[in-house]
């Protein structure tokens, strides 16, 4: 299995300072989004401040998620300016709606749910995790799942554009696809670190999680497989399963589950993204998405993306 460096497509003629892709020209431009998201994002939370109510707690429901709404909003507003400069389409960055973006979004839905439910199952036949007695019940239960249904749709834009989007699409012109990418991954998994409760394991499986996103943009050219599987992953560590979350244990989840036994299996403070039955569950999705999406060998016809992807 291997995957040939990412190619994008240059304009033949003058040399186009939005789309050259030498180091420093990616490098201004990348300086350039990020100046650009920060200022959005900065005036968003001015214009939001009032949704608060005096509300800064960073366990509040509504405080994060005015926070990452803003945060979105300005990423996309930021590679949506630069992609006027640059003369591309907005959805060359892995967030196209093509037809089937439904379908990847699904399946990377199923892969989260997947990911999560068979590690705490495991850990719940070696007696480690307990469901517990239900914490909410009726209409909150269904608020509650609507809430963080929404929210975790929101994280997951948010997280994938800003790390394997439009920073990833830039980069990988001057250092190539896997490079860019493992540098980004890194980044993901620093970025997690002053989380309550995050631990060195917790951010490797976070760095490891985050290559395997960027093997399926590799093979897909499109950030929706991984936005359906972040999203519905966190969702079933915060809600549904009622464990913490990155570190992290938000009001609103369905149970009173309670986690324990050694850190190695049960992922400690971190929860189970720590553990390493989600190291092997990660591996071994490497495996089945290959199979599911196949690199595309040369000589077949490739569809007009900036990706390229072939078989060496």
């Amino acid at each position: 299995m291997s995957d040939s460096p990412l190619t994008i497509p240059t304009e033949p003629g003058p040399t186009n300072f939005f789309r050259n892709p030498g180091l420093p020209f990616v490098f201004t431009r990348l300086c350039l989004y990020l100046i650009l998201g920060d200022g959005a994002t900065y005036t968003l939370r001015w214009l939001a401040h009032p949704l608060l109510r005096g509300e800064f707690s960073p366990m509040s429901p509504r405080y994060v998620f005015v926070v990452e709404s803003v945060a979105c909003a300005g990423a996309f507003f930021a590679a949506w300016l630069m992609s006027f400069l640059e003369r591309r389409s907005f959805s060359e960055y892995g967030l196209a709606l093509r037809a089937n973006f439904g379908k990847l979004f699904a399946q990377g839905a199923l892969f989260g749910l997947a990911e999560i439910s068979a590690v705490l199952g495991a850990l719940a036949v070696l007696g480690h995790y307990h469901f517990g007695a239900l914490a909410i019940h009726g209409s909150a239960l269904l608020r509650w799942a609507l809430i963080w249904g929404l929210f975790f749709l929101i994280v997951g834009l948010y997280e994938e554009f800003a790390f394997r989007g439009y920073v990833q699409f830039t980069l990988a012109q001057g250092a190539r696809f896997w490079p860019a990418a493992i540098f980004l991954s890194i980044l993901f998994g620093a970025v997690h670190y002053t989380n309550s409760g995050e631990t060195w394991p917790g951010l490797a499986g976070i760095v490891l999680t985050g290559l395997f996103w960027c093997f399926t943009l590799r093979r897909t050219a499109s950030l929706w497989f991984a936005v359906g599987m972040h999203a519905s992953f966190d969702f079933g560590e915060t809600f549904l399963y009622s464990v913490p979350d990155s570190g992290a244990i938000f009001p609103g989840h369905l149970s009173n589950a309670t986690l324990a036994g050694p850190t190695w299996l049960s992922g400690g403070t971190a929860g189970p993204e720590a553990s390493i039955f989600d190291f092997l569950m990660i591996l071994a999705f490497f495996f089945i998405f290959d199979r599911l999406h196949p690199a595309v060998r040369k000589g077949i016809p490739e569809s007009s993306n900036p990706y390229q992807i072939t078989n060496s």
